[in-house]
């Protein structure tokens, strides 16, 4: 059965909700948690799937094709990872979202690298939680702070082997590119929207202007044919063009 998307009659914003959901989750509590989150979002329990081990998450994602999922990673029959890399392999523009206790580099990378759209942590306030939920139905692509300034430390931290690729990169961000083929400039754009910046703070981190930066944005919108962050994440991974 083909994933929907349906109206919310309850949210202020008439904020699209894609359906069904599936939500990947062995603690009880944080099942209802996470349930109670969706229904003030406006989803009916109808539109919720629940699985609370990885083997039941992989034959749901085998029987139907779901427009969203909440997955957490530490499942009592494996890594939920696999499962990310299940239902990205079924929908390149599918929102996944991480919701973990687990916050060590191998674990988030791991999940990103596999397919998840954003990450956050457990401990997170519900508020928090629906914030996150929200961004990756409008095409976001959220992840905890906490967790970007560790990737960020640790994409920072260059090794001076390195120093001749990142030079060279650097002169190659200005060549011209075809017409659909992204600059180096422009993936490395994308990659910082991937990390759940905003254009300001990309433009921060790049030294350029918020302007320059949302011309970019505008530009590979154009050439990979899409018109959500979400989708320009998704279509560029496809293409190889990122982790």
């Amino acid at each position: 059965m083909p994933a929907q998307t349906t109206a919310s009659p309850s949210t202020a914003s008439d904020l699209p909700l894609p359906t069904p959901v599936l939500v990947v989750e062995d603690e009880l509590l944080i099942q209802q948690r996470l349930a109670r989150i969706l229904a003030q979002l406006g989803y009916q329990p109808d539109m919720l799937c629940f699985a609370q081990t990885l083997g039941a998450a992989r034959q749901q994602a085998g029987q139907r094709r779901h427009a969203l999922a909440l997955v957490d990673l530490g499942l009592p029959d494996g890594n939920g990872t696999e499962l990310i890399a299940q239902l990205r392999a079924q929908d390149a523009g599918m929102g996944i979202l991480v919701i973990s206790a687990w916050s060590t580099e191998e674990a988030i990378l791991q999940a990103l690298r596999a397919g998840a759209t954003g990450y956050l942590l457990k401990e997170r306030d519900d508020l928090e939680v629906m914030l996150s939920i929200r961004s990756v139905l409008r095409g976001g692509a959220p992840i905890d702070p906490f967790i970007a300034r560790r990737v960020m430390t640790e994409f920072q931290q260059t090794p001076p082997a390195d120093a001749v690729a990142v030079a060279a990169a650097a002169a190659a961000e200005d060549a011209p590119a075809g017409d659909d083929v992204l600059s180096t400039r422009e993936i490395g754009i994308l990659h910082h929207v991937a990390s759940g910046l905003s254009h300001r703070e990309t433009a921060e981190r790049l030294h350029i202007s918020r302007h320059t930066v949302e011309a970019h944005i505008r530009n590979i919108y154009r050439k990979l044919a899409v018109n959500s962050r979400l989708r320009a994440i998704s279509e560029a991974r496809a293409r190889g063009l990122m982790d």
